[in-house]
């Protein structure tokens, strides 16, 4: 291993812990988040009824390059930040493993009451407290799912406030930043789910390419291709989907926040332990079956 050492990987500089000569590895990797990172809504082809998503992509990708490669997935489904950080950073610190990453904050931003600097105090201590072990960590700049919102002019400056806290702390702490809001196919409705909140199949495999290639890893070049993007519905047609939505997905959302629910109160991690990682299938996955969003 070694004291860390500078390495510019895709145009950004980031201090990388675990390397071996100029070939970076990891033995372990522990994600932590919401469910953006649980894998909603990339249905798991080996496990019907669970998501997938891109952290098991990237563990399995990163596990054809290391023998004993472990895993841990601890993120659930609608956590705001500080509950992810309270329930999920003191297992991933004792896990100990050589690559974390951390995506939390969205579900506050679309919350009523929303504290922008306990946001960024807490992720500047978590991000320290991550890199003062060996771990290397990676952090997100999110695809904007504001547009497809209702409410954009109060959460579209919330999110830029979280964009700007994940890009400062990332360059603080020499952090690895994938910056999915860079990528314009995002904008494609065709790589986020019928709730308009969480990717698709071919959402997670895009974002997945995206980590890989920030890790200075080579994605399946199949990961990077994206369904066709569907046709402009006339505005009636587009008025009566957005009804359609509003009664199936944004009704029992607000529902929740009245009452104090969240989609993940009886949700627990997928994989809340390191474990061998067995690469799943490229495509996949049956039907996603309904959820509340976050």
């Amino acid at each position: 291993m070694g004291s860390p050492a500078p390495v510019t990987i895709n145009g950004s500089t980031a201090k990388i812990r675990r390397y071996s000569g100029d070939v970076v590895r990891w033995g372990s990797f522990v994600a932590v988040g919401d469910s953006f990172t649980e894998g909603l809504d990339d249905p798991d082809p080996a496990n019907p009824g669970r998501f997938r998503g891109w952290a098991d992509l990237v563990a399995a990708a990163l596990a054809g390059q290391q023998p004993g490669f472990g895993y841990a997935n601890l993120a659930v489904r609608g956590r705001l930040f500080q509950r992810v950080l309270d329930e999920q950073l003191p297992p991933a610190l004792a896990m100990g493993a050589d690559l974390v990453s951390v995506a939390a904050g969205g579900n506050d931003v679309l919350r009523r009451r929303f504290d922008p600097d306990a946001l960024a105090a807490g992720l500047e201590a978590t991000v320290g407290k991550l890199r003062a072990t060996v771990a290397d960590v990676l952090l997100f700049r999110f695809a904007d799912v504001t547009a497809r919102l209702p409410g954009r002019r109060l959460t579209s400056p919330r999110a830029a406030v979280l964009t700007r806290a994940v890009t400062e702390t990332a360059a603080r702490h020499g952090a690895l930043l994938v910056d999915v809001a860079a990528d314009r196919e995002f904008e494609n409705p065709a790589l986020w789910s019928a709730d308009r909140l969480h990717l698709s199949t071919a959402g997670h495999h895009r974002v997945a390419a995206l980590v890989l290639t920030a890790l200075g890893v080579a994605p399946d070049p199949r990961w990077w291709s994206a369904p066709p993007r569907p046709p402009l519905r006339p505005w009636p047609a587009a008025r009566a989907a957005d009804l359609a939505w509003a009664g199936r997905h944004l009704a029992p959302w607000v529902r929740r926040r009245l009452t104090g629910r969240s989609s993940g109160d009886l949700v627990t991690a997928k994989r809340p332990n390191l474990s061998p990682v067995h690469p799943p299938p490229l495509r996949g996955g049956g039907e996603v079956r309904e959820h509340p969003l976050g």
